[in-house]
């Protein structure tokens, strides 16, 4: 996952939810019936591990032995979830020398404490869970264990902190494209393209064959890694297709045998499909704040001023920025919120254009009743050509003409704020390409604009105008606003 910009914005269930969810999660859910099943007379191992005799009453008690369950299986998921109730602390150690336990102090705070005590208790389960999907298969330990019952961990070709290091950046890729509002959303993301992003080069074109087996090598230890953190409640996971490992011979005696279903190797779901669920986004949300990460979400800004949530929106995706907004309008009677806003909006700094674009964006979700506010700075040199184009729009009366001079420091403003949100875009392109057709002398008059953004956005328009005249026209226009105010850069006119 990338550092070099800010992530969007999460949108959470409410803390009540996820609560509820966390509870229900199979992982800590089971952790709970043995905190409450144990008793006096339940023993423990040196590391707080059940001891074997006692697995077979855990696995009873979690209601895992029956007809159709392998006694090892059973066994396994018992000593899993007794091992998040001691790191939890659902389950205390009492007497470490005789191996007994007690119920811990976290396991009343399920029900008497409130939900953000839930959550931290499953955040606790998650890092266990998290643990235990870097260790290699049990099997591969054995085989790597010496006489001595120590483990050669250069015979399992494993490094912890390695491993450890990659899951956390296929979970941060997962999330990054969860949250991002042109990635998939709820939807699953395909196995091998999560692996892909971690080990396929952003400028390689066509991936070496190297590569592909070691997208295919990471598929394989995700595969077990995503079937160990779903009961955690952190993913859902469609795991591989087994059939994809069946050997292609087989495959092609099965294929002609009559009434055979056909295989359909092109299809991306028989390869894995994960998706974060929304406890998983909240608790990916708390390892990356743990980490140092910035990971907004939306929501955070309703309780500040107007200058915060005008800043802190800068760099939201569109509908994360009017979810934001929305929520922070609705805590605040229509025209103090709309003067709050309007007052923010000023400023010459560079940031300033950015924030009156999302000031306009804010604007458009308060009813008429703002008007008086707009009304009030219509002869504002900042704000009175976004006021006149609020109430324009919204059909109100004696609307004052704006002067030629308001009219191009407001496009100056619209393009510098355009360019400060989405860069070159097509819909930028567009708007400037329609500027330079509507108005035959616009870089003669628009280089004369005071506007501390004037030769940036004549440069840009320079940059990005495809007619090679009209480029030229830029830039041109963009030296001499340079030269105007003694800004660097006047050689940028070829």
């Amino acid at each position: 996952m990338s550092d070099s910009s800010p992530l969007p914005p999460v949108r959470l269930l409410s803390e009540a939810e996820l609560a509820r969810e966390a509870l229900a999660t199979p992982l800590l859910s089971r952790a709970v019936r043995l905190a409450r099943w144990a008793g006096p007379d339940t023993r423990v191992g040196p590391g707080g591990e059940l001891v074997d005799e006692q697995l077979p009453a855990a696995a009873e008690a979690l209601g895992l032995t029956g007809e159709g369950v392998e006694d090892d299986d059973a066994a396994a998921s018992a000593s899993e979830a007794w091992r998040v109730a001691v790191d939890t602390g659902l389950v205390e150690i009492v007497d470490e020398e005789r191996g007994t336990v007690s119920a811990g102090t976290e396991l009343a705070l399920l029900t008497s404490g409130g939900p953000q005590d839930v959550l931290g208790v499953w955040l606790t389960a998650l890092e266990t869970a998290l643990a235990d999907a870097s260790v290699p298969d049990l099997d591969g330990l054995v085989d790597a264990m010496d006489s001595g019952g120590t483990i050669d961990f250069s015979e399992l070709d494993w490094d912890p902190d390695a491993e450890a290091e990659f899951l956390d950046g296929v979970l941060g890729n997962l999330y990054l494209l969860t949250v991002s509002e042109d990635g998939p959303g709820d939807g699953p993301v395909p196995l091998p393209a999560l692996a892909a992003s971690m080990l396929v080069p952003d400028d390689m074109g066509e991936p070496t064959n190297d590569v592909l087996e070691q997208v295919s090598d990471a598929m394989m230890r995700l595969d077990d890694q995503f079937r160990v953190l779903e009961p955690v409640g952190l993913v859902r996971y469609q795991p591989v297709d087994e059939g994809l490992m069946t050997d292609t011979e087989e495959e092609a005696v099965a294929a002609e045998e009559p009434g055979a279903p056909v295989v359909d190797e092109t299809d991306v779901t028989r390869y894995g499909m994960v998706r974060l669920t929304p406890l998983g986004l909240y608790g990916m949300r708390a390892r990356l704040q743990e980490a140092g990460v910035p990971a907004p979400a939306v929501g955070d800004l309703v309780d500040k001023g107007a200058d915060a949530l005008l800043d802190g929106t800068a760099t939201f995706p569109p509908a994360a920025a009017q979810a934001e907004t929305e929520q922070w309008l609705a805590r605040r009677e229509a025209l103090d919120a709309a003067r709050e806003l309007l007052a923010a909006a000023r400023g010459s700094d560079a940031g300033a254009p950015l924030r009156r674009l999302r000031c306009q964006q804010a604007l458009s979700l308060v009813g008429v009743v703002a008007e008086p506010a707009l009304r009030e700075v219509l002869d504002d040199a900042e704000l009175g050509g976004l006021a006149r184009v609020w109430l324009t729009e919204r059909g109100a009366a004696d609307v004052p003409a704006p002067s030629e001079a308001m009219v191009f420091w407001l496009t100056i403003d619209t393009v510098a704020a355009q360019l400060a949100a989405e860069g070159n875009s097509a819909e930028l392109r567009a708007l400037v390409e329609g500027l330079a057709q509507q108005h035959g002398a616009f870089f003669d008059a628009a280089w004369r604009v005071e506007h501390p953004a004037t030769p940036d956005v004549l440069e840009a328009m320079g940059r990005i105008h495809p007619d090679k005249k009209v480029a030229k026209e830029a830039r041109k226009a963009a030296f001499k606003a340079r030269s105007q105010t003694g800004l660097p850069g006047g050689g940028g006119a070829q």
